[in-house]
């Protein structure tokens, strides 16, 4: 299978996803690190234009640079499987994201764990002129929003700590102990509100997703302004999620106890 076939970058012209295409075709083929100008000359692009999809793809995780010079984060049969595996839950997940942005008229989100953030994997948006900036490919900090809270919930307080100072954010005992808490409430009610994580005035709330073998494989999370959802949270939104989060978990497998 070849990689321009597994991989879509949303939100950009045709001919710059044929690009960037091309540019994963080039470091998939390559031994080592890429210098830019041995790239832009292979897609017959500029040196900036390249740059500018290069930035794109890095951020995504799927490119890693290093000093002008690129490689691809993984192999090639490794980033076609990958992007095949996230291709087969947007496929499932979408229609219940377009479903729970039409009931709720908020921006919604399917998230997924990599590494030690949050992938904001596929989104269906709301009908509002004012919302928030679009999330959609970022990579955000676990514990900056309420997908990530609900994802890592279920862990224990080792590895919760060992998480933070691994991402350099050793919060201290008193800090712990609060964000201890706070995971326990969520693991308790099944469900995540964070006020602020994503900015001032943001609002996010979270349910997670489960597989055939109970394990949580990402999150749904709805994101917008607190002074639209504040007060619709515990009557509608938070019902209307786990609702969608069922529906979707049984698309993998999950039955509950």
């Amino acid at each position: 299978m070849r990689i321009k076939d597994t991989f879509k970058i949303a939100d950009n012209s045709a001919r710059d996803e044929h690009k960037a295409h091309e540019i994963l075709e080039v470091l998939a083929e390559a031994q080592d690190r890429v210098k830019l100008a041995h790239l832009a000359s292979r897609v017959s692009l500029s040196d900036n234009k390249t740059s500018r999809l290069l930035k794109i793809l890095c951020e995504k995780g799927l490119v890693e640079g290093l000093k002008g010079h690129y490689r691809l984060v993984f192999s090639p049969a490794t980033f076609a499987q990958k992007q095949l595996n996230n291709m087969s839950v947007i496929n499932a997940a979408h229609p219940v994201l377009v479903k729970l942005a039409n009931q709720l008229d908020e921006t919604v989100y399917l998230t997924i764990p990599k590494d030690d953030e949050v992938l904001f994997l596929d989104m269906a948006d709301s009908r509002h002129p004012i919302k928030t900036p679009s999330l959609l490919g970022r990579l955000l900090p676990f514990f900056s929003n309420a997908a990530g809270k609900v994802m890592r919930s279920l862990d224990s307080r080792d590895l919760v700590e060992r998480l933070l100072k691994k991402i350099g954010r050793n919060k201290g005992a008193r800090a712990m102990e609060s964000l201890d808490l706070e995971l326990e409430d969520i693991r308790s009610k099944g469900v995540a509100v964070d006020k602020g994580g994503l900015g001032e005035g943001i609002i996010s709330v979270a349910v997670a997703v489960r597989d055939y073998s109970g394990a949580v494989i990402g999150a749904i999370i709805l994101i917008g302004p607190s002074f639209r959802i504040m007060e619709r949270i515990e009557k509608e939104i938070i019902p209307t999620l786990k609702e969608g989060a069922d529906l979707l978990s049984g698309s993998f497998g999950y039955c509950p106890a």
